[in-house]
């Protein structure tokens, strides 16, 4: 049994320490966007991803989920190097509470590219909107058997989800610029 304990506890260690090196390694491509990720900042990613593993009973088994989500927001406007490990442990949490709300009737890529898309047109960068309006309707319809995303990859399908009126860019500015030229 302390044979097992210590093989167990020897294989985490090499799979953290392989982790940090991936996380790490994203770096080569995200400070194109202004966008580092210190050895302390990934090793805080990975315990935080641990938690959100353990709140919402999940497994992961060979690689997580942190390089595709810093490579599918690395280039967003919203994110800066500020906030940009807080923003990363904010979606890593959603992603993991929203693969158990949609049943794991979503790929990865398509919670993610869903992700993504309702972040920077939708949600504006505000996580607390992407993950108590957008994926909570958009795991509810998949639960309910809603399947357009499986169509475009998790893309282009919040029109049929959403219930607020949204305001025209192009009329406002049109509007704005009639009233400062009167």
């Amino acid at each position: 049994m302390q044979l097992e304990n210590n093989l167990l506890e020897a294989l985490a260690l090499v799979r953290q320490k392989e982790e940090l090196a991936s996380i790490i390694e994203c770096n080569t491509f995200t400070q194109e966007f202004g966008l580092v990720l210190s050895a302390e900042d990934a090793k805080m990613l990975v315990e935080s991803r641990n938690d959100s593993l353990k709140t919402y009973q999940r497994v992961e088994f060979g690689k997580g989920i942190l390089d595709k989500l810093i490579y599918q927001f690395c280039d967003s406007e919203y994110i800066n190097q500020s906030n940009y490990m807080n923003t990363l442990i904010e979606l890593q949490d959603a992603f993991y509470l929203y693969k158990n709300e949609s049943l794991d009737l979503l790929t990865d890529d398509e919670l993610l590219n869903f992700m993504k898309e309702q972040f920077e047109n939708i949600c504006f960068g505000d996580v607390d909107y992407l993950t108590n309006t957008c994926l909570e309707r958009f795991s509810r319809a998949v639960r309910a058997g809603y399947k357009e995303h499986q169509k475009t990859g998790g893309t282009k399908v919040y029109d049929l989800l959403d219930e607020e009126q949204r305001w025209d860019k192009d009329l406002y500015l049109q509007v704005l610029t009639e009233l400062c030229w009167r």
